[in-house]
C-alpha cells in the first residue's frame, strides 16, 4: 500500500524512495549513515585516541622512550580490549592500534622520543591543506560530511535547542537497531529503516548553506593547521615535553570546541531548510 502524499505534495517521510525497494536491484551495498554516526565514536572515541599519547608522554618523562613505548602500545591494547569485552566495536581501537605502531615504530627506530609525533604533524598538514582546498571547489568537506550524516532537507537537528550527547548516541542506536513491529512490512532501506525521502533541493544550491559550511571547513582547516603551526617548531627544537603538552591542549580541547560549534551552525542550517522548503505559513 503507497502511503498518502502530504499536503504539500511531496513524499511522506516514512515512505520508502523509489530507488530503495527490496528485491535484488543489482545495486550492491548501499551505505547507512546511522552506522557511519555510530561508528565514529563519539567523545569516548575522542578520549580513547588520546590514551596511548598521554600513556607515551608521562611514561616517557619518567622512565625514557622504551617506558613510554611500552605504555603506548599497553593503553592502545586496553582500549581495544575494553571494547571487546564491551561488545562494542572494535573498529576505531584497531584503527588507534595501528597509529600506535607506526608512531612508536618511528620513534624507537630512530631512538628519537619527538619523532612519535611525526604521523601525526604530518596528518594534521595533510587534512588541513585538503579541507581548504574543498572551498574553492564549493565542496566544502564538512558539508559533505554533514548532508552524509544528518542530510539538512529531513530537519534531524532543526531544533530550538542542541540536543544532548547522551539523547544523539541514544537516537542514532535506536535507528541503528530498531525493533521490528509487529505486523511489520517488508523493510524498504538499510537495517530495515525507512528509506529517507530525496530532496526537493539538493544542498550546494542553497548558497547560505554553502557558505555555512565553507566556513566551518575553514575552521576544521585552521584548527588541524594550528598544531602543525605550533608543534612543528617545538619539533626542530627538540623539545620533547612542550610538544607532548601541546598535543594533548591542541587535541582534544580544541577538537571539542570545534565540535561544538559545528553542531551549534548545523543545527541552524537544518531549521533553515525545513523553513525554506515549507515556505511561508499560510
Amino acid at each position: 500500500m503507497t502511503p498518502p502524499a502530504d499536503d504539500d505534495g511531496r513524499r511522506d517521510p516514512g515512505a520508502a524512495a523509489p530507488q530503495e525497494e527490496t528485491g535484488d536491484t543489482g545495486r550492491g551495498v548501499t551505505f547507512d549513515r546511522h552506522l557511519v554516526l555510530e561508528q565514529l565514536g563519539g567523545w569516548r572515541g575522542m578520549v580513547d585516541a588520546s590514551l596511548p599519547t598521554v600513556a607515551f608522554i608521562v611514561a616517557n618523562a619518567i622512565g625514557g622512550l622504551r617506558t613510554g613505548i611500552g605504555f603506548a602500545i599497553g593503553a592502545a591494547l586496553l582500549v581495544l580490549v575494553f571494547r571487546l569485552v564491551r561488545r562494542e566495536s572494535p573498529q576505531q581501537a584497531f584503527s588507534g592500534l595501528f597509529g600506535v605502531a607506526v608512531a612508536v615504530a618511528i620513534a624507537a627506530a630512530s631512538g628519537q622520543a619527538r619523532n612519535y609525533f611525526v604521523p601525526g604533524i604530518i596528518r594534521n598538514a595533510v587534512i588541513g591543506v585538503v579541507l581548504l582546498g574543498s572551498v574553492p571547489l564549493r565542496w566544502p568537506l564538512v558539508g559533505v560530511l554533514a548532508e552524509f550524516l544528518a542530510p539538512s532537507h529531513l530537519g534531524s537537528m532543526a531544533s530550538h535547542s542542541l540536543p544532548g550527547m547522551r539523547r544523539r548516541v541514544d537516537t542514532a542506536r535506536a535507528r541503528l537497531h530498531p525493533r521490528p513491529p509487529e505486523t511489520a512490512e517488508a523493510p524498504n532501506g538499510p537495517a530495515g529503516r525507512p528509506a529517507d525521502p530525496e530532496p526537493e533541493r539538493h544542498w550546494r544550491d542553497d548558497s547560505r548553506v554553502v557558505r555555512a559550511y565553507g566556513w566551518l571547513t575553514v575552521m576544521w582547516a585552521v584548527t588541524f593547521l594550528l598544531r602543525v603551526a605550533v608543534q612543528t617548531p617545538l619539533y626542530l627544537a627538540n623539545e620533547e615535553g612542550l610538544l607532548g603538552v601541546a598535543s594533548l591542549v591542541l587535541g582534544l580541547p580544541v577538537t571539542a570546541v570545534a565540535l561544538a560549534v559545528t553542531l551549534w551552525v548545523v543545527s541552524r542550517l537544518h531549521r533553515h531548510r525545513v523553513e525554506t522548503d515549507a515556505g511561508p505559513p499560510a
